[in-house]
């Protein structure tokens, strides 16, 4: 299971420093872009910060409503590409059944995204356990299946919120 600058196998504890997280993914993505000669304009940088905020999933509209906050004339479609970009270089997954985008924690490491998903509080932590894509490998090869993409989203409660119902 896969532990981020978040703490606990992916969700914010106490004491949590979300500036200083959200740092980290923004120098990450710099360092990334600059050793493949990509370009991460101030406006990707910002879609990127946004996604990184509160560790919560966010729709694409949601995304544009903070952005319009410094950029009154953002558009959908600027988001759209911004998001598709981030996309591909792995600095963001989409959560499909929510429609909405999370930071990666590991966008130098190639991998498939295993989600789980607070239903209480909405929070996100990416997992990356390699036994689940051999797991998935091996029943698609028995099969004679080609796994293209795949997004594994498990919704249940974090620890955070089933603590708060001891």
């Amino acid at each position: 299971m896969g532990v981020d600058c978040r703490g606990v196998p992916g969700f914010p504890g106490e004491g949590h420093d979300h500036r200083e997280c959200v740092g980290q993914a923004l120098d990450r993505a710099a360092e990334h872009c600059r050793r493949k000669s990509l370009r991460l304009t101030p406006l990707r940088r910002k879609v990127l910060e946004l996604v990184w905020i509160g560790h919560r999933p966010m729709g694409a509209y949601e995304i544009l409503a903070s952005l319009r906050h410094e950029r009154q004339g953002a558009a959908p479609p600027t988001v759209y590409r911004a998001l598709d970009f981030l996309i591909a270089q792995g600095m963001v997954h989409r959560i499909e059944h929510l429609n909405a985008y999370v930071g990666c924690t590991g966008p130098d490491h190639p991998h498939a995204g295993q989600f789980l998903i607070c239903r209480s509080c909405g929070l996100a932590a990416e997992i990356n356990d390699s036994r689940i894509d051999d797991a998935i490998q091996d029943s698609a090869t028995e099969a004679g299946f080609s796994v293209g993409r795949r997004t594994i989203e498990v919704e249940g409660v974090c620890p955070n919120c089933a603590g708060a119902k001891d």
